[in-house]
């Protein structure tokens, strides 16, 4: 009997830890609300409703209001995601009075996972910078992305891939910072451009990959960043953006379409063991305003250029992922990533 008790505590125990999430996976549309993805399924497929994120099994709507207007940006949004606390729009992962708030990232690192952040914007932009710096102010990039050198907690994100090179290089340079020097110094390959990240040492764990434009393969870029991140045996945190609000009706869709299939395959080669999460940081003024089925879209999208308050879409599949659904204010998702980790505050 006493053996029949421990056997099944053992089970018990392995059934419980495969709940948790082993990998964490955060996508995040910026500025693609809810008429962006109603658009670009329509644009992309002829038909609404056809992105895979539509239909992934558990679905929510975000609230995007920060702690003092009700239009935010993506400092405040990403904030409130990273970390489980809304602040002032403009401000990078602390509160309104200056308290830093430990990001999600950072209790991965904690955790000792393998962490990574991959955007199509700058490295040193809001997005990406809410999960690895603290700044009382978005503008400020150069001291921003100087956090990579010094983080608050654990030893640092391990995987920067993305633009903004030139302008980062300036603003680090200007702060007495050589990255060329000071990167290799702390365990980072430093590579300027995406065909570099092909071929690595296959123990390369830690890399900063900044590029002077936006309009590489991102898709190539996450790939790669996935077999990186993947050499932890215990598991990885990877937030990837694309922005996805532009004048230019167009490329608008055509990133939205081009992010959605991205999701599509790594959901299908990681969702049994990851967390896999889509959301927006905030929506967008682009609306289909009319029109019948069978007209190029394109004539018939309005873009008025504007955040904009409404709620916006999350989605999600894996462990834990049932706790995405129903109306929730944009700090919950943190909470649901760390819960599906198995950690707490």
């Amino acid at each position: 009997m006493k053996r029949l008790l421990l056997a099944f505590i053992s089970v018990t125990g392995i059934l419980c830890g495969a709940q948790n999430a082993k990998n964490l996976i955060l996508f995040l549309g910026d500025g693609t609300g809810i008429p962006t993805l109603n658009a670009a399924s329509i644009y992309g497929y002829g038909e609404a409703r056809a992105l895979y994120i539509q239909n992934m099994p558990y679905i929510g709507l975000s609230d995007t209001s920060t702690a003092a207007a009700w239009v935010g940006d993506s400092a405040a949004g990403m904030t409130a995601i990273v970390t489980g606390q809304k602040t002032n729009n403009g401000v990078i992962s602390q509160t309104p009075d200056g308290k830093i708030l430990k990001t999600i990232l950072e209790y991965a690192e904690e955790h000792g996972l393998a962490t990574g952040v991959v955007s199509n914007s700058s490295m040193s932009d809001a997005t990406p910078a809410a999960c690895y710096a603290h700044s009382r102010s978005r503008t400020r990039q150069g001291e921003i992305f100087a956090q990579v050198l010094s983080p608050s907690f654990g030893d640092g994100v391990d995987l920067i891939i993305g633009a903004g090179r030139r302008r980062i290089l300036q603003l680090t340079a200007e702060r007495g910072l050589d990255l060329s020097v000071e990167l290799p110094r702390k365990g980072y390959l430093f590579l300027d451009n995406p065909g570099a990240l092909n071929g690595l040492d296959p123990t390369a764990r830690r890399v900063v990959a900044l590029f002077n434009s936006d309009e590489f393969d991102l898709g190539a870029v996450v790939d790669q960043a996935i077999t990186i991140l993947s050499r932890n045996p215990s598991g990885f945190f990877l937030m990837v953006e694309s922005n996805n609000h532009f004048d230019d009706a167009e490329k608008t869709l055509q990133r939205t379409v081009t992010f959605d299939k991205i999701i599509r395959r790594v959901a299908e080669r990681l969702r049994s063991n990851s967390l896999i999460m889509f959301t927006a940081d905030h929506s967008f003024d682009l609306r289909l305003a009319g029109g019948k089925k069978g007209q190029d879209i394109l004539p018939l999208v309005r873009v008025e250029g504007g955040h904009t308050a409404e709620e916006v879409l999350a989605a999600a599949e894996g462990p834990g992922a049932e706790r995405v659904h129903g109306i929730f204010p944009n700090t919950h998702l943190f909470y649901v990533m760390l819960t599906a980790c198995g950690w707490k505050e």
